[in-house]
């Protein structure tokens, strides 16, 4: 049974995907969060980082709008299927996540190469800050990691994910800028779709799709899917829909 410690709700602020926008989040900070219980926050478009539950409350703009992928009538397009072949050779472990220094380098690599190409505000972690934001102790908590064989067993790619009964969630995935050739980030979205169909689950959540964000327009390459156009209220169902191609 989930337990509630805090509920925040940010005062507006600048948006960082949308940038004459403004943006604020609702938190909600729980412990003991079962797998059924995030399946449920997922479908009310929910997303977690450690303890902290969010979702946006922004007072005058909707554009961060939840999605899912259909697993099991998914099939990848011609240029999945090339971004696919790509990172073939990777070999993938899915497991907890884990913290260690090979990880942060990588975070930071891929950090400071976002930075540069895409003018992000400058982010550095320490190991506390990769702990509750990608290892904090959750049933559903998953790491799939792709290592390069032909490198010596290189660290090439990290997917931070959520397992539930019905669905994986795609939570942030970084990667080292020298195979960005490969592809990895669409890669491990389709790792996770191949994953969610010999399970047998349903979906496979994005996260929110924000049209006007270039770091955020390849979530709707992925057919077909379904959108959350509005946040429900407590106490109302959540309605999803198809969302067109």
């Amino acid at each position: 049974m989930a337990r509630l410690i805090q509920h925040i709700v940010e005062p507006p602020r600048a948006c960082s995907y949308i940038p004459p926008e403004r943006a604020s989040l609702e938190h909600h900070i729980l412990l003991d969060v079962d797998p059924e219980e995030l399946d449920t926050l997922l479908e009310r478009g929910v997303r977690r980082f450690g303890p902290d539950y969010f979702r946006p409350v922004c007072p005058s703009c909707a554009e961060c709008v939840p999605t899912r992928i259909l697993a099991s009538e998914f099939k990848p397009s011609r240029s999945q299927r090339r971004a696919r072949n790509r990172g073939a050779e990777f070999r993938v472990v899915v497991g907890p996540p884990r913290v260690d220094a090979d990880r942060i380098a990588l975070y930071h690599t891929w950090h400071a190469d976002r930075e540069s190409a895409r003018e992000w505000t400058p982010g550095k972690l320490t190991s506390r800050d990769y702990f509750y934001q990608f290892a904090f102790p959750h049933p559903s908590a998953r790491e799939v990691a792709y290592y390069d064989d032909e490198a010596g067993g290189r660290l090439v790619a990290i997917g931070i994910c959520d397992e539930t009964p019905r669905a994986w969630s795609a939570v942030y995935c970084f990667y080292d800028p020298a195979y960005a050739w490969r592809s990895p980030g669409v890669g491990n979205v389709l790792a996770l779709v191949e994953i969610a169909q010999r399970q047998g689950k349903p979906w496979v959540y994005l996260g929110y799709r924000v049209a006007g964000c270039p770091s955020l327009r390849y979530k709707a390459a992925f057919h077909p899917q379904e959108i959350l156009p509005r946040l429900p209220a407590d106490g109302e169902a959540p309605r999803w829909t198809r969302a067109e191609e």
